[in-house]
C-alpha cells in the first residue's frame, strides 16, 4: 500500500453514532467518508498490503479462534459428493480447501484481489491441490458465474468490505440454484457486555499497534477494527438478507458475538 493510499486518523470523520444506513456503505471507509468511486480502490489497497500474512490477520483479529468459526461453517453447510459452491471474497482458499476436504465436488473462488488469489493457488500447488476448485478474479456485485448455477454460497470475512451489501445478496441469490442456501460469517457485534469492553480495548488498542508490528501497516489494520464496528448488527443483517429474497434467515453467534454465521435459503 502506498503512503497516498493509508489514512490519516486525522483525517476521519465524526465516527456514525450507529452504522451506516443500507446503502450508505459506499459511503464510509471505515470511520472515514469517502467518494463511493473510491471505496473499492481503497479496500483492494487494504488486502494487496496485507493478502502475504492473510492468515497471520485473521489470527490477530480473531485472537486464533478464526479456525474454529471455519470448522463451525463447514459443519453447518455439510459439503458432500456432487456439491458445488461459490465462495466469494475467499482467494487465500482457506474455505475452498476446508470444503474439498469435507468432501464437497467443486469450489468457484471468486475475490476482487489478484493478490489475495495468487496466495491461494499458490497454496494450492503446494498441498497438490489441483482439481476441483478455479479462481476467479471478480467483483461480488458482479460475478461472472450462471444463473442458479451453485449448490452453496460463502462469504467469508468479505461481505463487510463490499460497496454495496444489497447488492452483492442480490448477486448470491442470483447464482444459487433453487433450495440453495447462502452463508455469511462475519465479524460482528459482541452481545456479552463484559467481553464488549475487552474486545473494544483489544481493537481499537492494541490491534493496530500489533497490525503495525508485524505486517507494517498499522492503518489497514485500523480500517478492519473500524469495518467492523460499521457493519450491521445481526438483526439489521437479518432483515437485509431477507430483503434479497432468501427464506429462513437466521444467524448463529460465535465467541459471544465476536462473528457470527448468517444463512438462509434461495427459494
Amino acid at each position: 500500500m502506498s503512503e497516498s493510499d493509508k489514512t490519516d486518523p486525522t483525517d476521519r470523520a465524526e465516527v456514525p453514532a450507529k452504522s451506516p444506513e443500507p446503502g450508505a456503505e459506499a459511503r464510509w471507509f471505515g470511520f472515514t467518508a469517502v467518494d463511493p468511486a473510491e471505496k473499492a480502490g481503497l479496500v483492494r489497497a487494504v488486502f494487496d498490503s496485507v493478502s502475504g500474512r492473510y492468515d497471520l490477520m485473521n489470527d490477530l483479529m480473531s485472537v486464533g479462534v478464526h479456525r474454529l468459526w471455519k470448522a463451525a461453517l463447514m459443519d453447518l453447510i455439510r459439503p458432500g459428493p456432487g456439491m458445488v459452491l461459490l465462495d466469494v471474497a475467499g482467494g487465500t482458499g482457506d474455505i475452498a480447501f476446508r470444503f474439498l476436504e469435507r468432501g464437497g465436488s467443486h469450489v468457484h473462488v471468486c475475490d476482487i484481489n489478484e493478490s489475495m488469489l495468487r496466495v491461494g493457488r499458490d497454496r494450492a500447488v503446494n498441498q497438490g491441490q489441483l482439481s476441483g476448485i478455479d479462481w476467479v478474479t471478480a467483483d461480488a456485485e458482479r460475478l461472472p458465474i450462471a444463473a442458479r448455477s451453485v449448490d452453496a454460497y460463502t462469504i467469508a470475512f468479505g461481505l463487510r468490505n463490499v460497496s454495496g451489501i444489497d447488492a452483492a445478496l442480490a448477486e448470491a441469490r442470483r447464482v444459487l440454484k433453487p433450495g440453495g442456501r447462502f452463508f455469511c460469517l462475519e465479524f460482528s457485534h459482541v452481545v456479552v457486555p463484559l467481553l464488549r469492553e475487552v474486545y473494544d480495548a483489544y481493537s481499537f488498542t492494541l490491534l493496530p499497534k500489533l497490525g503495525g508490528l508485524v505486517a507494517g501497516d498499522e492503518p489497514a489494520y485500523r480500517y478492519l477494527v473500524e469495518s467492523i464496528r460499521q457493519f450491521p448488527d445481526q438483526d439489521s443483517l437479518v432483515r437485509r438478507i431477507a430483503a434479497a429474497g432468501f427464506g429462513q434467515v437466521r444467524y448463529r453467534n460465535l465467541t459471544g458475538g465476536i462473528a457470527a454465521i448468517h444463512s438462509g435459503w434461495r427459494l
